[in-house]
């Protein structure tokens, strides 16, 4: 008993040295109890700080932060600067994907609970997940204007499955796998 006591002295100082060598303050715990003084100093300290929401800074996790790498991008391939606008279209597939990919995670998580919210959210995902798919198909242009169509297949591969072949973009993928030579058949199959 005596070797334990002596063990947990040795460890605690070791700690409280560690802690002070480290310069971190250990403070006793207090009760949360509010204070009407530091509830005024938080209030007006509030409009100084005011948190800045995603849809108003340069974000990329954001529809229009991706929209600016697609905006990049497109000037990138008009000055004929193909790796630049593979980088931007990439970040931006990847922006768009991830928003898609939330927006579901919180739909799914409404789902049954506030219809509102859920429907919101599958819009959101549809609206960036065709976003991402636009990227993914000028990411496999410029594949193509750089003569890398083993890069620009499996994305317009990507395009059909996730479109649908009879969809506008779906279409113009399959067309392009078919000016690949990937494919024989032409689609000429109009869309309802």
């Amino acid at each position: 008993m005596l070797s334990i006591a002596r063990l947990l002295s040795s460890s605690c100082l070791f700690f409280f040295s560690m802690a002070l060598v480290n310069g971190i303050i250990i403070q006793p715990l207090q009760a949360q109890e509010s204070n009407s003084e530091e509830v005024s100093n938080v209030e007006e300290n509030s409009d100084s700080n005011q948190v800045r929401t995603l849809s108003e800074s340069d974000s990329f996790l954001t529809l229009n932060g991706g929209k600016k790498l697609m905006d990049e991008a497109k000037k990138a391939v008009d000055d004929q600067k193909y790796d630049l606008a593979a980088s931007k279209l990439q970040q931006a597939r990847k922006v768009f994907n991830q928003l898609s990919n939330f927006y579901l995670q919180l739909a799914d998580s409404f789902s049954g609970i506030d219809n509102d919210i859920f429907d919101e959210q599958r819009r959101n995902a549809l609206a960036t997940g065709q976003m991402r798919d636009e990227a993914t198909y000028q990411l496999a242009l410029v594949h193509r204007a750089q003569e890398q169509p083993e890069l620009a297949v499996p994305l317009l591969i990507q395009i059909i499955r996730s479109q649908n072949p009879t969809t506008q973009l779906g279409k113009k993928s399959y067309q392009q796998l078919y000016e690949l030579g990937f494919v024989e058949e032409p689609f000429s199959r109009s869309s309802n």
